[in-house]
């Protein structure tokens, strides 16, 4: 066993604690988070987003499918029958016998397209156009987790800050008992004036104990959503919003419209197409009886080939009423679209006015602050004179709290009605 030096011993010491500090600023900075992360982290891993995957195999599937019809087509086949009459000579010819009246046959039918008026391939496009409508629609739904983020986001921000500012209410609590207690070892201040203050401090840390608790709870939340177990002590930034300015809308359901025009294009080219001629090669290989030569009444192998032509016209019957039913599902999107677009603005009319009367209570909030503290500072010295009781002291400090309260939450909503407002508008 290697023994070590006093000398050793005390470089290992230095190294292990620039290596323990190092290790905790590495835990400091992972314990950070801001609210732009928490976005990217709860939409990669909400369970909706495997749906995409899915989504994407499906068409990858279809489209795969729709390919094989450019294939050889083989068919096998079979029938066996029995008429009631055969074609006959109305003279004997030797060597010829007359058909049976039971007849058989097995054959294999193979088809080749050789132009089918593009339906194939406008079949392929209609896959991977419903493909990406499926995919906005999962967009949109992933979007929504914005607004969720940003109640549970703002939210622990609030407690953040409540939490400071029931520490500066303690500072001063604390200091008015320092008072307190020098004119009581004077004489000019009774031991009632003192309690008074330390059961304010008790409550004081009731608030914080309560502030903890939620904050626990919300950044649990958000630790659910981002796949992240969040301890008590992460810190979350602090966003800065610039003021908000008429924003062009850049929504998820915007690019859903889009594509779902697009799929009811491709729909209509595929009208056009289906009702095109089209031209294959096809071939017939068999064995039975009668075969192809209709005086041999003995099974024997035959084979046909040949080039097939065929234009269904019945198709133009329903083309015209095919063309206005998606017609009439292209308005309806353009009425969605606008029914979205309208309420959309509405909304962003509503959260700029709400920005503009937040920032203009600020205003007042920071006045009515300065106001209060010259008040509390007033009624410290006062207290310390022994002019004014631990209670008249206590309601200056609860009226500076509550001033300075109101900032917060102002601040706080202001932070929110701006991020608000850019996952309205989608910016």
């Amino acid at each position: 066993m290697v023994k070590l030096t006093d000398q050793k011993m005390k470089k290992l010491r230095i190294i292990l604690s620039v290596f323990l500090s190092f290790s905790i600023s590495i835990l400091h900075a992972q314990t950070k988070l801001n609210i732009e992360q928490c976005y990217e982290l709860a939409k990669k891993n909400y369970p909706l987003v495997k749906q995409m995957e899915l989504v994407s195999k499906t068409a990858e599937y279809n489209i795969q499918n729709a390919s094989k019809g450019y294939l050889p087509q083989i068919s096998l086949n079979g029938q066996a029958t029995y008429q009631s009459d055969v074609t006959g000579l109305p003279i004997t010819i030797p060597n010829v016998e007359k058909l049976n009246k039971d007849q058989y046959k097995l054959y294999a039918d193979l088809s080749q397209v050789v132009y089918d008026g593009g339906v194939i391939s406008q079949q392929k496009k209609i896959q991977q156009a419903n493909s990406e409508v499926e995919q906005e629609k999962i967009e949109v739904e992933l979007y929504k987790l914005k607004e969720r983020i940003n109640q549970l986001y703002f939210g622990v921000l609030m407690i953040d800050g409540q939490l400071a500012q029931v520490e500066l209410l303690k500072k001063d609590i604390n200091t008015g008992l320092e008072k307190v207690k020098a004119c009581i070892n004077n004489g000019v201040a009774l031991k009632i004036n003192a309690d008074v203050l330390k059961a304010e401090l008790l409550k004081a840390e009731q608030k914080t104990i309560e502030l903890k608790s939620a904050r626990k709870a919300y950044l649990a939340t958000i630790g659910l959503f981002i796949n992240q177990k969040l301890d008590e002590n992460v810190s979350l930034e602090q966003p800065i919003i610039a003021a908000a300015v008429p924003a062009t809308i850049n929504r998820p359901e915007l690019k859903l419209f889009e594509v779902q025009n697009r799929f009811i294009d491709t729909q209509s080219k595929l009208i056009t197409r289906k009702n095109l001629p089209k031209v294959g090669l096809f071939g017939q290989a068999g064995y039975g009886r009668p075969a192809l030569n209709m005086l041999n009444n003995k099974f024997d192998t035959y084979y046909i080939g040949g080039v097939r032509f065929n234009w269904a016209l019945s198709g133009f019957y329903t083309m015209k009423n095919e063309r206005q039913l998606l017609d009439v599902n292209r308005k309806m999107i353009d009425v969605q679209k606008e029914v979205f677009l309208f309420n959309t603005n509405v909304v962003l009319s509503q959260q700029n006015s709400e920005l503009d009367k937040l920032r203009e209570l600020m205003e007042v909030d920071n006045q009515i602050i300065d106001l209060r503290k010259e008040i509390k500072n007033t009624a410290k010295t006062q207290l310390e004179n022994g002019v004014i009781s631990s209670n008249d002291y206590l309601r200056e400090i609860n009226a500076e709290d509550q001033a300075r309260q109101n900032l917060l939450l102002h601040e706080i909503q202001l932070l929110m009605a701006g991020y608000n407002y850019k996952t309205t508008s989608g910016n």
